[in-house]
């Protein structure tokens, strides 16, 4: 009992760590880079500094209160076991963004001015920031989590990262009426600087794509998950294991690094007695996203 306790103590200290990180890095690039230097970025921080601009309002109590209204809908649309993910930050990083617009703001400006130089740097540092969130299973409430909703009760037919997609591209796009078509065009390259950074705190320097082996009882559901909500093939073999010569059913995918995350969690709800092969790909040839095609002049 001691050590099961000592083991929950440190899981929570160090997801506390990861939350202060992430919350420092994210806070310190939106405060001290994009908005000293008139940039934009998608989801419900560039959703704000664009209403911000339109009302008066700060920026920082609006992106509040659209963090609380994403719990809220959250909670109203998918229950409160969803809301647990993202209800921490939700509460927590507003918090630090307005502390750090309070002592930066107008005081300090990281990179002087320069917009090339401002989006590469913010998207490192925010993405970095992300990721240290996600690395440990929390999520701000931002457009995943709307595109999550979306997805289950209006448009079951797009993925989640299309989702984002779009909503991200939506906001960039509205920036245009506020700011200038240059701003949007940064807006860009923020985004993938942004998502690029983020991949490399989740899953290092390796290739982009993995192939999962997944021996499960409950591999019906985990089938349901992986081809109705992340949108990937399976392969299935029936196979015998040696030791206990039972049969079993052996689901075969290829999938994002992005992907592989959310396939591990679900995983990990239904059935934590799973067992999961996970092999790097360099490169998969034929029809599917991230995938090659097998003609080579196409």
């Amino acid at each position: 009992m001691k050590e099961k306790l000592e083991r929950i103590w440190a899981k929570h200290i160090i997801d506390a760590l990861y939350i202060i990180i992430g919350c420092v890095l994210l806070s310190f690039a939106i405060t001290v880079i994009l908005k000293p230097n008139h940039l934009i970025t998608g989801g419900i921080t560039g959703f704000s500094i664009v209403v911000e601009k339109f009302i008066g309002i700060p920026y920082t109590i609006i992106y509040y209160g659209m963090s609380l209204l994403v719990l809220m809908f959250t909670y109203l649309m998918l229950g409160k076991e969803e809301v647990k993910k993202i209800v921490i930050l939700s509460l927590v990083l507003p918090a630090f963004l307005i502390s750090f617009e309070h002592l930066f703001s107008g005081k300090f400006n990281f990179t002087d001015g320069d917009m090339f130089l401002s989006s590469i740097y913010y998207g490192i540092i925010a993405g970095a920031g992300a990721g240290f969130f996600l690395k440990r299973g929390f999520s701000s409430g931002g457009t995943d989590t709307i595109a999550k909703v979306l997805h289950i009760k209006v448009f079951p037919f797009m993925s989640i990262s299309q989702l984002v997609a779009v909503l991200d591209i939506t906001v960039i796009v509205l920036s245009i009426v506020v700011f200038n078509l240059q701003t949007a065009l940064y807006a860009i390259v923020t985004q993938v600087v942004f998502i690029k950074s983020m991949e490399v705190i989740l899953y290092g320097f390796g290739n982009n794509l993995l192939k999962l082996e997944i021996i499960s009882d409950k591999e019906e559901a985990i089938e349901d998950f992986i081809l109705n909500d992340i949108h990937r093939g399976i392969t299935k073999y029936n196979i015998v294991g040696a030791y206990s010569n039972l049969e079993r059913i052996k689901l075969v995918t290829v999938c994002s690094r992005r992907e592989s995350m959310l396939i591990r969690q679900k995983i990990a709800k239904v059935d934590q007695n799973a067992f999961v092969t996970v092999t790097a790909i360099a490169s998969v040839w034929g029809m599917g996203v991230g995938f090659d095609n097998l003609l080579l002049n196409e």
